[in-house]
């Protein structure tokens, strides 16, 4: 077997491989690519090598493409977007102060957490509502 197909073999299987190893749908696509290329040098012998390569960045980038454009838009879309956003799901909420904002931070507890909140100052016990969050700082007024 020539050496050009046996190398985008391999690119192929490496590159699927990766995929496996590091899910994104990035390398499955470069994947399929290098399949088309060893396809195109199986059928079509004598392919100059620089054109395989141009070929290959082209195969590629259209593939990713196609993913980005098409599949990708198509997803099925999640029925529980803030599942990981712990302290986005706390939006809306209210609870009263444990401890006083004071210089605008202060203490809440939500749950089983004790929570950093930033607001007007307010006494200790004083009911405030979560209206936005700050990585883990949430942003309160009074309810």
């Amino acid at each position: 077997m020539r050496w050009d197909v046996v190398s985008w073999a391999a690119i192929a299987l490496l590159l699927f491989a990766a995929e496996a190893l590091a899910p994104g749908a990035f390398m499955l696509w470069m994947g399929f690519a290098a399949v088309a290329l060893f396809l195109g040098v199986l059928l079509i012998p004598g392919i100059p090598l620089l054109a395989q390569v141009a070929a290959f960045v082209v195969l590629s980038f259209v593939s990713i493409q196609i993913y980005r454009k098409w599949f990708r838009a198509h997803a099925r879309q999640s029925d529980k977007p803030l599942l990981n956003r712990r302290a986005e799901q706390l939006i809306g909420l209210v609870a009263p102060l444990d401890q006083a904002i004071a210089g605008g931070r202060g203490r809440v507890k939500l749950g089983d957490a004790y929570w950093v909140v930033q607001g007007p100052d307010l006494p200790a016990g004083t009911p405030v509502r979560v209206i936005a969050v700050d990585g883990m700082t949430l942003k309160v007024q009074e309810a």
